[in-house]
């Protein structure tokens, strides 16, 4: 766990700022938690929670590059606390809420981004595979809901947006993630219902491709079938996470205050649709790109 980062607001940018389209100071004086933050989506949301005037709090179970991001966030102004730990480890996850509800007091919101998983056929999958999987997307995320709010929010209130992925009609080939994402969806409802006494909003979004780091974990068929992705996509191109991100800032903040317990599907309606009708070649479709510090995947360089 790091030191408390003193890092002033008025500090100079020489990277530039995040051009959010949220109003600035907009989460001043509070402390917003984002799991998976050192790098792909994870680090797009810190990066303009921060920007917004938040104290972020990036987790993950690779320090040095928690220390990358919370130093690009310092540089451009912000304040960021790092914590490195396994969220499927019950009694990792325990420690580490009280240790940040120690350090930096009330948590107003929980980004749980991190996850992962690994593509093959269900007949390919061995228990331990889905398991390890599951235990990533959906056990690690339910840990972190309940101690955040056993913690922090069933006493202060607060806001949590839950990460799935575009599970709407299936996920062939990544049938064990299938299975996790839409178990946090409907995880994301219960504790909807059950938390909204306590003053806690849940949500979740559901993103189809993103031109996001995640994508160079990928290797194979799969890594070159990446190029491809667009051509499925009625939108005609990939999300960036500036545009993930929007979506999640949004749900955590004030203007949200009547929605819980949804799934946002952000998809660009590639889950739409049916063979018989064709999907147009246009550029009518223009990306967001309010992340000052985003990078092209390898995977998608020409």
């Amino acid at each position: 766990m790091n030191q408390p980062n003193t890092t002033p607001q008025s500090a100079a940018h020489p990277h530039g700022r995040y051009h959010s389209v949220f109003r600035e100071g907009l989460f001043s004086g509070r402390t917003f938690w984002v799991t998976g933050g050192g790098s792909g989506i994870g680090r797009c949301v810190a990066h303009e929670l921060a920007s917004l005037g938040a104290r972020v709090i990036i987790s993950g179970r690779t320090q040095e590059k928690l220390d990358r991001v919370a130093q690009e966030i310092r540089e451009d102004g912000g304040l960021c606390e790092t914590i490195a730990f396994d969220i499927r480890d019950e009694e990792a996850v325990k420690t580490a809420v009280a240790a940040m509800v120690q350090q930096v007091g009330t948590i107003t919101g929980l980004v749980n981004n991190a996850g992962g998983q690994f593509p093959a056929p269900l007949q390919a999958i061995s228990k331990r595979g889905f398991e390890a999987v599951v235990s990533n997307n959906l056990t690690g995320g339910f840990l972190m809901m309940r101690e955040v709010f056993l913690q922090s929010m069933q006493e202060h209130g607060g806001s949590i947006v839950n990460m799935t992925a575009d599970f709407r009609n299936g996920m062939p080939g990544m049938g064990h993630s299938g299975a996790a994402r839409a178990g946090m969806s409907n995880l994301t409802m219960s504790a909807a219902f059950e938390w909204a006494s306590s003053g806690v909003r849940v949500n979740a979004v559901a993103p189809g491709w993103v031109a996001s780091s995640g994508m160079d974990s990928y290797g194979g068929a799969v890594k070159a079938l990446i190029p491809k992705l667009r051509e499925h996509v009625p939108l005609r191109r990939l999300a960036t996470e500036a545009e993930i991100s929007a979506a999640i800032v949004f749900l955590l903040c004030p203007g949200a205050a009547f929605i819980t317990g949804i799934t946002v599907q952000i998809d660009g309606a590639a889950s739409l649709g049916a063979p018989l009708f064709p999907i147009m070649e246009h550029q009518r479709s223009q990306a967001f790109e309010g992340f000052h510090r985003a990078q092209t995947p390898e995977a998608l360089k020409p």
